[in-house]
This record gives structure tokens, C-alpha cells and sequence, in this order.
């Protein structure tokens, strides 16, 4: 029960604003339990008076109140349900925007490390693992106890010596349901895990159909899901045996009971001692009084599950942000777009050794810097702490002279535009795409932006134009004009910085060429640093820089560098000759 407090320790803070209609849904059943105790009081003066004495005048006085009494009882439990559920809903709303809030502050190495369709699990199912304990927990267990409580002192109002030797057994079924706690646990964590693993698999053969058809990959993928279900399968029935051997347990002991009651009514009957509804109404309070037992027993079953959901939300809460925000940002100011490394080192967090080591480098307003070198130098990290995905873990990144880390996050990527290596696109039309890049624009500058991307022509020939409804991996467009999608948006947020990584990546020579020239219109007038293997345009580099395991080893212009012949010399000349040998 340890890990039930911790997990519900971490979770009820959520609750704030919701705890007054809690309140009031406690309110609700109590009175719904003591709609319920009345109304079977009154099915015991009904039998003495009225059926047993066969009087109908005796009848209509405790029908009434009886009717009466059951219509109140289902009022209020309608409105406590109905608010129930509203409050649980509530819940589950807040707790899951709360994560995501979180993940989408972690680092590109977290979601490396986890599966995409595991945490599609974490935020549905496991979400509502947990509002089982927080909310709908506590509503059952207040209903539970203030039930039992009802009608075990009704019980002991009759008959209160029946009632105590009936109550011996009421233990058993608290006993029974800590004896099933751990097997039901570990198959909870297990399920979850495996329902997970069934929705990355899922995912990942959906997003890869191509490749599982080109391959005949198919009978590979359905194993892979065969495997992962087969899992999931076995860790259900594990539980499902374990809850049902609960159920039928409890099922014999409360048949015993009621078996022990009827056997002392009889004999109390016998002997004067105890009526025929007064027997009726007492077996009723223990038919009303263990199912409250039993359901508190199995609220113990079902918050020891949700504590498998709880941990694996509370790991994704538990990891920190690679960056934070200052406590103090430095206060906004028109940014001119002067990038400086002094000393920049980085290790990702587990790797063996620095991707990047003591860079140091300086970019001006209108300047183009290429940054080059073979594959697996660092280049791209160089993107990554310019837009302050990580903090160097040695040196330091500056904005117009002013440290990265001064400044607020929202104003830093205001400022730094990224196009990165993987053409993102989001799933709705061609116009939210480009508008994302500054929200709010008018269709105008969208269209400005479009135009000199060099996409607005192929939009325009769409059946819906801009109204396109398009999507990752999309066969409506091809990659030269999703990228070109992707320059407008570039365009539109207008940064003083911008930070081009692999933009020609993945097009062939055709598609490249057409995106080179509204890159060109990109980088007027910005700081720009493209991160790239294509030297195309490395004639037109104010400053070229060669970087090679993980440290800067060659920097000049195509010129200078040509006339050193070092390492950028090797790695250009291959280009020049392809692009001399395409030329003719």
C-alpha cells in the first residue's frame, strides 16, 4: 500500500478546484445510503403490518413513504453519478494536458529512448489508471464505508447480537483482497507495458508500409504484433484469473453468511424472539452490507492496479527538461542576429564521449556560414544548442552577445528559426502549415511567403489551393514541394537567425535545385548557418566551417580553404566534380 500513498500523494494536487463538487458527490451518497437503509426499515413495516396481517389500510402509509424515500435516493443518485463522472472526466482532462505539457519540454534523447507508441499509452490508458485511484477511488471508497457503516448499524439496531457473530466474517474478504494485491499488480504493469508495445508496433508498420511491402516484411511485422499481443494476452488472463478468484471467493463467503443468518432467523423465530420482517429486513442490511466490504476490497485490487499506470506517468514527470527557463529572463530587445560559440562542448546525456569539443566560432547579420563535415562530426548538435534543445556542458552560446540561457525560451526560438534536416509537416491544410510559422498572419503574407518559397504556383493548381489538406508522409505533394512548404513557414516567422540543417537532404538533383533558390531569398539579410553535406552553394559562404570529430579543424572561405587542401578540400572535391560533370 506504500506505492498507493506515494502515487496518490503525487496525484491529488490535481484536484484543486474540484474538491468542493467531490465534497458535494460525498454528500450525495450518503444520502443515497441513507435513502437505501430507510427504504429497507420500511419494506420490514410493510411485511409486520401490512402483508402478514393481510391488512391493505396497513399499506398505503409505508408504500408511500417507501416511494417517497426511493425517489429521493434516485434523485440524488443521478445527480451524484452524473456529477461523478464530470469531475472524474475533469480530471483526466487536467492530468493529461499536464504531462503532455511536460514531454513536450524534454529532450530529442527522451523520445529516442522511448517508444512513440508507448507513450501514446502512457497518455491515454495509464491517464486514466490513475484518475481510477484519485478520483473515482475516493468516491468509492466514501460510498463503500459510509454504505457499510449504514447498514451494519441498522443491523445491529434489529438484532445487534446476530449482527456481531455475522460480522466475524466480514474481515475475510479485506484478508482475500491483500492476498491477491501482488498478482494483480504485476499483471497490471505487465498489461500495460504490453498494450504499449502493441501501439508502437501498430504505429511503426503503418509508417513503414513501403518498406514491409517492398521487403515482404509482412509475415515479419505479424509476428512482431503476434509476439507483443501474445503478451498482452497472457498478463490479461493472469489478472482476470486473479480478480475472478477474488470474486468467487468472496462469492461462498457472503453465501455463508446469508446461510448463517437465515439459520439463526429461523431459530429466533422459533422461539418468539424476532419477527418475519424483522428477519427479512436483517438479511437484507447484510445483502446490502457485504457488497460495500467486498467493493472496498476490490477498490484495494483496483488502486493497486492503477499503481502500475502511476509509476510509468511518474517516470516520464520524474525526467528533468534538458533546459529551463531563467528565473530572471533578461528583459526583449530587437534582435540583430550576431551568434557567438565561445568554447562550446556537449555530451548527450549517456554517450561515451563529447560530440561537440571547444567550439568557438562567430556569425554577423547577413552572413551565410556553412557548417560541413562527414557524417557523425556534430554538425547537427551545433543546431540543437543554438536553438537551446540542450546547454553546452562547457562553454557557452550567445545572441547578440547576450548567453542563451538569459534569455526566455519562446523569445530565443522567436528569434531562431529552424529548418530542420526532416521536413515537418502537420496533419491540415497547406495554409495552417505556412501560418504556424507565425500565427494570426493574413492570408496576404502567407501567399508573400509562399511566393518566394517558389510554392504558390503548384498551390494554386491544387484543386483546394491553400484549403489542401495534407499530412506527414503525404502522396498529394512530393518531398521538393514539402520542403518548399516548410521554407514558407521559414519565411513567414521572419527571424534575424536562421538555421538551415540538411535542407536539400533526401531531394534528388532536380527537387534541390528548385528549393536552392528560395533559400537564397530565405537567407537575405539573416544570419544564417546551414549544417550541410551539399557544397552548392558553398562558393557563396562568407565562412565555411569544417567540423570533425566534434571539433572545429578548418574554417575560411571556399577559396582559402581550396588553397589549404585539407579537409574540406577533400570533401568538396567530389562535389565539384559531380556538379562539373552534371553541368556538361
Amino acid at each position: 500500500m506504500r506505492e498507493v500513498r506515494e502515487a496518490f500523494a503525487r496525484f491529488w494536487p490535481l484536484t484543486r478546484g474540484d474538491r468542493k463538487w467531490l465534497l458535494l458527490i460525498i454528500g450525495c451518497v450518503v444520502v443515497a445510503a441513507l435513502a437505501e437503509t430507510a427504504s429497507i426499515l420500511l419494506f420490514a413495516q410493510l411485511t409486520d403490518h401490512a402483508l402478514k396481517a393481510g391488512s391493505l389500510s396497513a399499506f398505503w402509509e409505508p408504500a408511500g413513504a417507501w416511494l417517497g424515500v426511493a425517489a429521493i435516493g434516485a434523485i440524488v443518485g443521478y445527480l451524484g453519478n452524473s456529477l461523478a463522472v464530470w469531475t472524474a472526466e475533469r480530471f483526466v482532462l487536467r492530468l493529461r494536458a499536464s504531462v503532455f505539457r511536460h514531454v513536450q519540454d524534454l529532450p530529442p534523447d527522451f523520445f529516442q529512448k522511448h517508444r512513440q507508441g508507448d507513450l501514446v499509452e502512457r497518455l491515454t490508458g495509464d491517464v486514466e489508471a490513475i484518475e481510477q485511484m484519485v478520483v473515482s477511488g475516493v468516491v468509492g471508497t466514501v460510498s463503500a464505508a459510509f454504505s457499510a457503516v449504514f447498514y451494519a448499524a441498522a443491523a445491529l439496531w434489529l438484532r445487534w447480537d446476530l449482527a456481531l457473530v455475522t460480522f466475524l466474517l466480514a474481515p475475510l474478504f479485506l484478508v482475500a483482497a491483500r492476498r491477491f494485491a501482488g498478482r494483480i499488480k504485476t499483471a497490471s504493469q505487465e498489461e500495460r507495458a504490453a498494450d504499449g508495445a502493441i501501439t508502437s508496433v501498430v504505429e511503426e508498420s503503418l509508417g513503414n508500409v513501403v518498406l514491409t511491402q517492398a521487403y515482404n516484411r509482412r509475415r515479419a511485422e505479424e509476428k512482431r504484433l503476434d509476439r507483443e499481443a501474445r503478451a498482452w494476452m497472457r498478463a490479461s488472463v493472469r489478472g482476470a484469473r486473479a480478480s475472478e478468484m477474488y470474486e468467487q471467493f468472496v462469492e461462498v463467503v457472503e453465501t455463508l453468511c446469508v446461510l448463517a443468518v437465515i439459520g439463526l432467523g429461523a431459530w429466533e423465530i422459533s422461539k418468539g424472539r424476532m419477527s418475519l420482517g424483522q428477519l427479512l429486513a436483517f438479511a437484507a442490511f447484510l445483502g446490502y452490507l457485504y457488497p460495500p466490504i467486498r467493493n472496498l476490497g476490490q477498490l484495494g485490487l483496483t488502486l493497486t492496479a492503477a499503481t502500475a499506470g502511476a509509476e510509468r506517468i511518474q517516470e516520464i514527470l520524474d525526467t528533468e527538461p534538458a533546459v529551463t527557463e531563467p528565473a530572471e529572463p533578461v528583459r526583449e530587445w530587437p534582435v540583430h542576429g550576431w551568434v557567438s560559440f565561445h568554447g562550446a562542448s556537449f555530451r548527450y546525456p549517456g554517450a561515451d564521449r563529447e560530440s561537440l569539443h571547444d567550439v568557438t566560432f562567430t556569425a554577423g547579420p547577413g552572413e551565410l556560414v556553412i557548417v560541413t563535415g562527414p557524417s557523425g562530426a556534430g554538425k547537427s548538435t551545433l543546431s540543437k544548442l543554438l536553438t537551446r534543445f540542450y546547454d553546452p556542458t562547457a562553454g557557452v552560446v550567445c545572441l547578440d552577445g547576450v548567453p542563451l540561457p538569459d534569455m526566455s525560451l519562446e523569445f530565443l526560438r522567436e528569434n531562431v528559426a529552424l529548418l530542420p534536416q526532416e521536413t515537418l509537416i502537420l496533419h491540415g491544410t497547406i495554409r495552417e502549415n505556412i501560418e504556424c510559422g507565425r500565427p494570426g498572419a493574413s492570408q496576404a503574407d502567407i501567399e508573400r511567403a509562399a511566393t518566394d518559397a517558389v510554392a504558390h504556383d503548384f498551390i494554386g493548381a491544387l484543386p483546394d489551393g491553400y484549403d489542401t489538406e495534407i499530412a506527414p508522409g503525404t502522396a498529394t505533394l512530393s518531398g521538393g514541394q514539402l520542403q518548399r512548404i516548410a521554407i514558407a513557414r521559414a519565411m513567414l516567422r521572419a527571424a534575424p537567425v536562421l538555421v538551415l540543417d540538411e535542407p536539400t537532404a533526401g531531394l534528388d538533383s532536380i527537387a534541390a535545385r528548385r528549393v536552392v533558390q528560395p533559400l537564397r531569398r530565405l537567407m537575405a539579410g539573416r544570419t544564417t548557418i546551414m549544417i550541410t553535406h551539399d557544397l552548392s552553394l558553398a562558393p557563396d559562404a562568407d565562412r565555411i566551417l569544417v567540423v570533425d570529430g566534434g571539433r572545429l579543424v578548418e574554417a575560411g572561405t571556399h577559396d582559402e580553404l581550396m588553397a589549404w587542401g585539407g579537409a574540406y578540400a577533400r570533401l568538396a572535391t567530389p562535389e565539384l566534380d559531380y556538379l562539373a560533370a552534371r553541368s556538361v
